[in-house]
């Protein structure tokens, strides 16, 4: 019903209304996109970890994540940038095409490959430091997952590879979970057989135990969409 503006300047009841409808049109128009509608869509961007090799689609750490947020009534989409074999330098070259997936939030999981590929760490460094500058740049709330190295590369190696993370987490304000195979590694009925890719029980202690933090980032973000 279109309301004559004469009539709005003597008729007090029509005029609040009025303002208060157009009150209400500004503050959906100045939300974000992401706030306005649809799912929150969480990237998780890393690599055969991520993606769930030698899983089943439904057993994978993309789908179990999804499930487990939805079920703590999270409206989530977590899109799965995971690609096996990926070192930090692959997720770098290929973050402009996850991007183009408009996520509102980014997981990172790289890393293990440069490790297990005895990769400098420096450029591991350099390379995980470039992906979050880039989020950063673009204000996507992101959660970084850690990586230790392997016993058997020795201690030298250790010391320079496992601080990355947290050095990293710090120097760009992300939020950090220590360790992406918490619980999980080197413990044989949490593996497949080849003793480095978690089976479908493995993938759902990774998620039990991380879940809790992306929460965390999801509600300090302001992306809290839980019914």
């Amino acid at each position: 019903m279109r309301i004559p503006f004469a009539r709005l300047r003597t008729d007090g009841a029509a005029r609040r209304l009025f303002n208060a409808v157009l009150l209400a049109l500004c503050a959906v128009a100045a939300l974000p996109a992401s706030a306005q509608a649809g799912p929150i869509r969480i990237l998780a961007l890393g690599d055969s970890l991520t993606a769930g090799f030698g899983l089943d689609p439904a057993d994978g750490f993309v789908p179990q994540l999804q499930a487990a947020l939805r079920g703590q009534g999270f409206d989530v989409t977590v899109l799965n940038g995971g690609v096996s074999g990926d070192t930090s330098a692959g997720g770098l070259d290929r973050l402009d095409w996850a991007l183009a997936d408009k996520p509102d939030l980014v997981l990172v999981e790289l890393g293990a490959n440069d490790m297990l590929r005895g990769v400098d760490p420096a450029s591991t460094r350099a390379n995980l430091d470039k992906i979050l500058a880039r989020l950063g740049q673009e204000k996507l709330p992101t959660l970084l997952a850690g990586m230790r190295a392997a016993p058997n590369l020795g201690p030298d190696y250790a010391k320079a590879f496992d601080p990355i993370f947290p050095d990293l987490a710090k120097a760009h304000g992300v939020a950090l979970y220590p360790f992406f195979l918490d619980g999980v590694a080197m413990v044989a009925a949490l593996n497949q057989a080849d003793g480095m890719h978690p089976n479908p029980a493995g993938v759902k202690l990774i998620v039990e135990r991380i879940t809790p933090a992306v929460v965390d980032l999801i509600r300090l973000s302001g992306l809290d969409r839980a019914g």
